[in-house]
């Protein structure tokens, strides 16, 4: 192996390294730890869990029903799977399970667009390019 696939390699490895020290300090944010204990809550709701049952009954039905082309039952399961889905979504503990879906989501997409925008911007500056037009320069030789 070159000592420039070399470099590459153990820089790749570096970054992999770096990564998963970033995924365990994500892991253990207050964001997941909320979403954990949320996710736990909904677990062990036994009523959330026989609407997520029927739920999915509901569908495969709706399923069924499409496959053997009857319009007035589908529309009648599809109203029925409307009602659970509503329930389960006004349950307070499922409100805050999605809440908590949301933010451990808009972590990790905070996460992601920072980590673009440096590398872009490193390479935009590097090259003597404008950030403020997102344009590079010429590569110096």
């Amino acid at each position: 192996m070159s000592t420039n696939t070399e470099q590459m390699f153990s820089t790749q490895e570096q970054i992999i390294e770096k990564c998963r020290e970033l995924a365990l300090k994500i892991a253990d944010s207050a964001e997941v730890d909320f979403f954990k204990r949320a996710e736990q809550k909904i677990k062990k709701n036994q009523h959330v869990q026989q609407l997520i049952a029927q739920i999915k009954q509901k569908q495969k039905e709706l399923v069924a029903a499409k496959h053997i082309e009857k319009p007035g039952l589908v529309k009648k399961i599809e109203d029925e799977l409307d009602q659970l889905q509503n329930e389960l979504d006004n349950i307070p503990i499922v409100v805050e399970f999605k809440r908590s879906q949301l933010e451990v989501n808009d972590l990790l997409q905070l996460v992601t667009n920072v980590i673009a925008n440096q590398v872009s911007d490193y390479v935009i500056l590097s090259t003597g390019g404008d950030p403020l037009t997102g344009q590079t320069g010429i590569m110096p030789d």
